[in-house]
């Protein structure tokens, strides 16, 4: 992995972030069609915001991402974002993701490890959780 200093206007940085998220209950609702326009979604807004995705896994209850972000973005604004938009989405396309729970997709929480060195690990670990569905869904596909 290639990663370099980011050069804003007035700053130089290298913000990275390893940000684990989850549909509520831990439900196995990212499956098939699903778990791909929810990976699709989250690029989409990641672009928006200037987030660059390094590495990105889909799995059947959580999502792994492993980004750079610019200097005046949070990553919890950054999970904020993309939970918000994601689950609107997601929630649209595919109504029976309403019947898992009424008023949201994503658990109320998630995981943020700031990443300083050890990127090879980072990428590598993220690497093998893509698309585990091994578990069946508990929504109807």
């Amino acid at each position: 992995m290639n990663i370099t200093h980011r050069n804003d206007r007035h700053t130089t940085s290298m913000l990275t972030d390893h940000i684990v998220i989850t549909p509520k209950f831990r439900g196995v609702v990212l499956v098939g069609k699903v778990g791909k326009e929810c990976e699709r979604q989250i690029r989409w807004t990641c672009k928006k915001m200037d987030v660059k995705i390094l590495e990105m896994a889909v799995a059947s209850d959580h999502v792994h991402l492993f980004v750079q972000y610019p200097p005046r973005l949070s990553p919890s604004r950054i999970v904020e974002l993309i939970k918000t938009q994601s689950s609107r989405e997601l929630r649209k396309k595919f109504p029976q993701l309403r019947s898992f729970h009424k008023t949201a997709l994503w658990a109320p929480g998630c995981y943020h490890g700031s990443v300083g060195q050890g990127f090879d690990v980072v990428e590598k670990y993220i690497s093998i959780q893509r698309y585990d569905h091994k578990r069946p869904s508990i929504v109807e596909k």
